[in-house]
């Protein structure tokens, strides 16, 4: 206990000393620090700093149609060359193939053959190359050319990857500093937008395809109700407007090089200037040689922006665009056609928008909540456990820097959830510290002496500080892979914090208390107060006790009652959450949320009936705060991009009614996004609960792990209650705080548990009724004080943490209080009930006549 040696007491403090050299740089701004110095830095949120959120989907749809749609064209010019005869050529976009039936059946094998040189080659991961298309033909001559999967997902890669470099682009032209552009999932892209508090700019250019081709007019086709074989109708620029152009595609915008925006010399209407490469100059050259005096279309987006006669040839591989432009419309144009055009549409699936006045309000919340949470905790340690309190204090307090230290290792992005996990995290990295302490007041009072009173107290506890700290970090890796966004900053932070704390508790706390020990030579240990000693001895020594030291409370007198109340508190909670049932966050159910603020006091009346007659459903809007700041909700819309629709609708009818109005968090959630967070979010609590049941059943007997999942449901179930009872919103943030209590549950479960298993060895004859309650007899200051930090934690974010974090930190208080009861009343019975013939098989054989073995 005594003994560090030189080179293990140099490792800790050099630990300690990096911890706080990384984190010094988050104090300064990275202009302080020299181009050449490699500075790390934790990254504000969007939350915390403002910005811009939002996650686009590639319309694969639209990839899989062109690709059907080369093939058609394709097809028609092979077998035209071929001369072989057919009908009903036709794509099949549903079903990724297109059809047709060929005349003589003769040729059936000449057309397969015809089709199959349609196909690309793919490699495979092996290194070989297959086809992506599978062509099969039917005896009555139909051939069919399917896109095989493995050319779909080659198509979908490309199409995405493609879309992510030009969405870069598109960013980068912008100015926006510190953007982030990110693939997530299969086919979606993430781009948050630090300071962009309106990003409907760069939605509109992230959200055009920006696909321009030039296309010859057929004159001779505009009168026809119907296009002629060949031949499209686009519309144009005016209302009303309509062109015959021709498919093929003559000069494709992909060979440009540069567009700038410009103003004409002679009419001074704004245009964009652009200039080909070397085959898109020859292929423009040679089409405008060929064509003079026809009309030459030039198609954005399948639409006509311009149509004029080719006057004479245009050999230097530079033109002019002129329309309805103004100075802002020609540089956006300027700025797509330079970044490029979209393989396929983007579609802004969900959007998180927020002021920067309202991150700075949020920081000002979080900073508030974490300076309480450590006066309260602090004061707590250092008042129930006296001088080991007030070591485990300083633990902690590296603890924090070293959490800190290891996020900006990291590069992490701090979010609001992940300042709230810090605050957690001065609750629960006490648990081990209160472990610790209790373990040596035990041994103490079993008459130790102080040196081994010391050293059993580390190395009893820490088997179950392991245990206790495991069944964290398996809710918070749970909650990690299915979360999403700023749910995901706080799983890594409760994680980080709470690996750091197993290392300060039992590694920095012993080297601590090696040195006081070594300096002050007690006589006995300051855990207990005694008669007679001075103001000073009583300060060191605790000064109070949640549960008094040696109650022989006879708990599972009470089982019976304890099952059946929390079984009928659990059957009601289950009742009401389906009927009147839980009140979804935006997160689970799609919709839009705005936070507004106008210049003066606002008129409820007049924003409602603005609001409400933009017809997107049964719109709410609320006044809270001061006067001037009001919430809006809008039901979902439908697709992604009704609800992209209606968060413009809204914002210019709020321009309408009170010019000026500053728009300070936007939420806009599609359907299917919403769905897949809630099945994300489900999925999470679920393995959270199988991953514990294995854990413990792995590290106890089976009627502890079936013990520990019973209570974890009846647990989650009455939480719930709470929350249909109280309107709390479930929502993301509500999810990790409820996989929160699932950790913090557990962890007390393994603790009793723990002591149980102990007691068991230890008292071989003792009944198991009065074990159990010994064993919880035993371990109730630690139930009690774990539970003490994590409120006194969790009381300040939910007084002081906002809006965003309120309902995750009610959810927090009360879960606390439902598993402090639960391993009581809950967990202990079904233990007893479960094992009282198979945990303790000596109370049948304990009393066996003389002369017999006792089993």
């Amino acid at each position: 206990m005594l003994h560090f040696a030189r080179w293990k007491t140099a490792s800790i403090l050099l630990v300690c000393l990096a911890g706080l050299l990384v984190s010094i740089p988050n104090l300064l701004p990275r202009t302080a620090f020299p181009d050449w110095f490699p500075v790390r830095q934790v990254n504000l949120g969007l939350d915390l700093r403002g910005g811009s959120y939002l996650l686009l989907e590639v319309d694969l749809n639209t990839v899989v149609r062109e690709r059907l749609d080369s093939m058609v064209d394709g097809a028609r010019t092979r077998l035209r060359t071929a001369n072989i005869r057919y009908v009903n050529l036709a794509a099949d976009v549903p079903n990724r193939r297109m059809g047709l039936r060929v005349t003589d059946p003769a040729q059936v094998q000449a057309a397969v053959a015809a089709l199959r040189e349609l196909a690309n080659p793919i490699q495979t991961a092996t290194g070989q190359s297959i086809p992506d298309l599978e062509v099969t033909s039917q005896p009555d001559g139909q051939v069919w050319a399917t896109v095989t999967e493995a050319g779909l997902r080659a198509k979908a890669t490309s199409a995405v990857e493609q879309s992510l470099e030009i969405v870069r682009r598109r960013v980068d032209e912008t100015g926006v500093s510190e953007a982030l552009i990110a693939r997530q999932g299969q086919s979606r892209i993430l781009v948050t937008l630090p300071g962009v508090e309106d990003p409907n700019r760069i939605k509109e250019l992230l959200g055009r395809t920006a696909r321009m081709t030039f296309h010859l007019v057929d004159d001779n086709a505009a009168l026809a109700a119907t296009p002629p074989p060949g031949v499209m109708f686009l519309p144009g620029e005016r209302e009303g407007e309509r062109y015959a152009v021709r498919r093929r595609v003559e000069v494709d915008g992909a060979n440009l090089t540069n567009a700038r925006a410009g103003q004409d010399s002679r009419t001074g209407e704004w245009v964009v200037n652009f200039q080909f490469d070397s085959v898109g100059t020859r292929r423009f050259a040679q089409i405008t040689r060929e064509n003079v005096g026809r009309p030459f279309a030039v198609v954005l987006d399948d639409k006509v922006i311009t149509a004029p006669v080719i006057r004479e040839p245009i050999i230097g591989g530079q033109g002019q665009i002129s329309g309805s432009f103004n100075a802002r419309s020609a540089n956006d144009l300027a700025v797509l056609l330079r970044a490029g055009a979209l393989p396929a549409p983007l579609t802004v699936v969900e959007e998180r928008t927020v002021g920067p006045e309202l991150g700075a309000d949020a920081i000002r919340a979080g900073m508030i909540a974490l300076a309480a949470g450590t006066i309260f905790v602090f004061l707590y340690m250092g008042l129930a456990y006296g001088v080991l309190g007030w070591f485990a204090n300083i633990a902690l307090a590296i603890n924090i820097l070293l959490v800190i230290a290891s996020m900006t290792l990291m590069e992490a992005t701090l979010t609001l959830p992940g300042i709230a996990g810090i605050v957690l995290t001065l609750g629960t990295a006490l648990d081990a510290n209160i472990l610790i302490n209790e373990r040596i007041r035990e041994e103490v009072r079993n008459g130790r002496t102080p040196i081994s009173a010391l050293e059993a107290g580390y190395t009893k506890a820490s088997g179950t500080i392991m245990d206790s700290n495991l069944t964290n970090l398996i809710a918070m890796a749970c909650l990690y892979g299915f979360g999403s966004g700023t749910v995901k900053g706080f799983a890594v932070t409760v994680a980080i914090g709470t690996v750091v704390q197993m290392w300060t508790a039992t590694v920095l706390t012993r080297l601590i208390t090696s040195w006081w020990y070594r300096a002050t030579r007690p006589k006995e240990l300051p855990v207990f107060q005694r008669p007679g000693l001075s103001l000073y001895e009583r300060l060191r020594r605790p000064l109070f006790r949640i549960f008094p030291d040696d109650t022989r409370i006879p708990f599972m007198k009470a089982a019976r009652m304890g099952l059946i109340g929390s079984a009928v508190l659990s059957t009601l909670s289950i009742a009401i959450a389906f009927y009147p049932g839980l009140e979804k966050g935006i997160d689970f159910k799609g919709g839009i949320e705005m936070e507004v603020r106008t210049p003066q006091a606002g008129d409820i009346g007049a924003l409602r009936a603005s609001v409400g007659g933009l017809n997107l459903g049964d719109a709410t809007i609320l006044q809270f705060g001061d006067a001037s700041t009001f919430a809006i909700r809008l039901p979902a819309q439908g697709d992604e991009g009704a609800v992209q629709v209606a968060v413009n609708k809204v914002r210019d009818a709020l321009e309408q009614v009170a010019p000026g109005t500053r728009i300070l968090r936007v939420d806009a959630v599609g359907n299917r996004v919403s769905d897949e967070l809630f099945i994300g979010g489900m999925m999470a609590l679920g393995l959270s609960f199988i991953a514990m049941l294995f854990y413990i059943w792995a590290r106890f007997e089976w009627q502890f792990g079936f013990a520990a999942i019973v209570t974890l449901i009846l647990d989650v179930t009455k939480t719930i209650g709470f929350m249909v009872l109280f309107q709390v919103e479930f929502n993301l943030t509500t999810i990790a705080g409820i996989l929160t209590v699932i950790g913090f549950s557990a962890n007390d479960k393994v603790v009793v548990f723990d002591r149980m298993r102990e007691n068991l060895r230890k008292f071989k004859t003792m009944p198991l009724d009065q074990l159990v309650d010994q064993s919880i007899n035993e371990t109730m200051n630690r139930s009690l004080g774990t539970s003490m930090t994590l409120l006194l934690s969790a009381v300040p974010l939910a007084l002081f943490g906002g809006d965003t974090l309120s309902g995750f930190a009610w959810v927090m208080l009360v879960g606390i209080v439902i598993s402090a009861g639960s391993s009581v009343f809950i967990a202990a019975p079904i233990v007893l009930y479960s094992g009282r013939n198979r945990l303790r098989r000596s109370e049948e054989t304990a009393v066996a006549p003389a002369g017999k073995p006792a089993a």
